[in-house]
């Protein structure tokens, strides 16, 4: 008996919404676009969220990253010597790689900003001395010809891999595969050349954004022997030198859960060497803390920014129902007469009102789902409008715009949904009151 009357009263709302398909599509639009700001805004939110998440990741959760910086206010007019010495030394590697038991691994490197010329082609490159273990830790794939050997570092050979943007800059035409590069006055055979890499992001305020494709690297110990630790700038007409031997640590723990202790102790054994703090320690699982709070936080604010548009979307409704019931006023008078109670005419309107919130729930729904499918849906259609109509605007784009790839999360369109169907009926309750506590003799009497 009362699925029957709910289903009447039910079809009697569909039939009296369709008498008004214009002003009901309308209201339907209103909470369809809230819906699908929802849904976008959360998929565009996880899709940043797991790139940065992927980065940090790409660092290694289960390391320490441990850096070289100048002191603050530190120069050679502060000192008795032209050069100025810090960051990390040799003797800290193995202090931290032999004296730490949580420690399972440490990588050194140093990095230098050179030039590299092949005959008349030059280009600006980041020099790294680095060990065989780099490879995997910076998610690095060989495109041709090998990665550095054990067998380079021993006998410090003048060997060199290159980046993907430095050989094509480098050897535009040719295969620089056993081609002499030359950085200073030194030449380097080259023995690989990686792929394309993605540029990490910028992680935290001391660990700044790397771009992998104009690397050149050589065995550590030959840049030790080649270049040394003393290094020359040049800056605004003066010169200043610095003495680094190290310019990075990456420790890598046996279990990620002792990250935090060994970052401690390795803290503790670094301040017990160095006068001033001349180092920075990065935790990159801290961060990827962080990069989840961001997150929520990101999340949050979307559902609010997006509910703004679905409150928007319930004022709609309650005004065309109040409208409808100004118009009604007789018919409600009519089955007020007929026995009608006022639970039955607010049932009446209350059904309308959700059946609007409903279908432009389900609308709106159909439409956030467009926004990755098919095919990249609403984003991968707009990227390829820019790089087809806009590429210079395109390529100006930071990294993470142009590939961006929205991750849709289930529990969006859950509670988007929901939300339009709880502001259709709490949008809906004032006018349907309205209507049920009409007299029944002035309904009848209006015109």
């Amino acid at each position: 008996m009362y699925r029957s009357k709910f289903l009447q009263t039910l079809r009697l709302g569909v039939k009296s919404l369709l008498l008004h398909k214009l002003r009901s599509v309308l209201a339907v639009l209103g909470i369809m676009i809230g819906v699908t700001a929802v849904i976008w805004l959360v998929a565009m939110g996880e899709g940043v969220s797991y790139q940065a998440q992927q980065q940090i990741k790409d660092l290694g959760a289960d390391n320490i990253i441990i850096r070289s910086i100048k002191p603050a206010g530190q120069s050679t007019g502060a000192t008795s010597s032209f050069f100025v010495s810090y960051g990390l030394l040799r003797d800290d590697f193995k202090r931290i790689a032999t004296t730490i038991p949580t420690v399972k691994r440490a990588t050194p490197l140093r990095e230098l900003s050179k030039e590299a010329r092949y005959i008349e082609h030059t280009c600006e490159i980041r020099l790294v001395g680095c060990t065989p273990a780099y490879l995997a830790m910076n998610n690095l794939k060989i495109a041709r010809g090998r990665f550095l050997t054990d067998g380079d570092l021993k006998h410090v050979d003048n060997v060199c891999v290159l980046a993907h943007e430095t050989a094509e800059q480098l050897f535009p035409y040719a295969n620089p595969i056993n081609k002499a590069v030359q950085i200073d006055k030194d030449f380097y055979k080259v023995v690989g050349v990686t792929r394309e890499r993605a540029a990490s992001g910028n992680i935290g305020g001391s660990f700044t954004g790397q771009d992998y494709n104009k690397d050149v690297y050589i065995p550590l110990e030959t840049l030790r022997h080649r270049i040394g630790d003393q290094v020359l700038t040049s800056k605004a007409g003066s010169r200043e030198g610095e003495i680094v031997q190290l310019s990075q640590l990456t420790v890598t723990v046996s279990d990620i859960s002792q990250v935090e202790e060994t970052a401690a102790v390795i803290k503790i054994l670094l301040d017990k060497f160095h006068k001033l703090e001349d180092y920075s320690i990065i935790v990159p699982k801290e961060l990827l803390k962080q990069a989840e709070i961001l997150q929520m936080m990101f999340r949050v604010l979307s559902v609010l920014v997006a509910g703004i548009s679905l409150l928007v979307g319930g004022i709609g409704i309650m005004n065309i129902m109040l409208a409808t019931v100004t118009e009604r006023t007789r018919e409600i008078g009519i089955r007020r007469a007929l026995g009608a109670k006022r639970r039955d005419i607010i049932q009446q309107f209350l059904s309308e009102t959700i059946v609007l919130s409903a279908t432009g729930g389900l609308c709106g729904v159909a439409l956030g789902y467009l926004c990755r499918y098919p095919s990249g849906g609403v984003v991968g259609a707009a990227r390829w409008f820019m790089q087809q109509f806009f590429p210079h605007w395109m390529k100006d784009l930071p990294d993470v715009i142009q590939t961006l790839q929205p991750v849709i999360a289930n529990w969006s369109v859950a509670v988007a949904f929901i939300i339009s169907v709880v502001v259709g009926v709490v949008f809906g309750i004032y006018p349907a009151q309205r209507a049920a506590m009409m007299d029944p003799i002035e309904a009848l009497r209006h015109e």
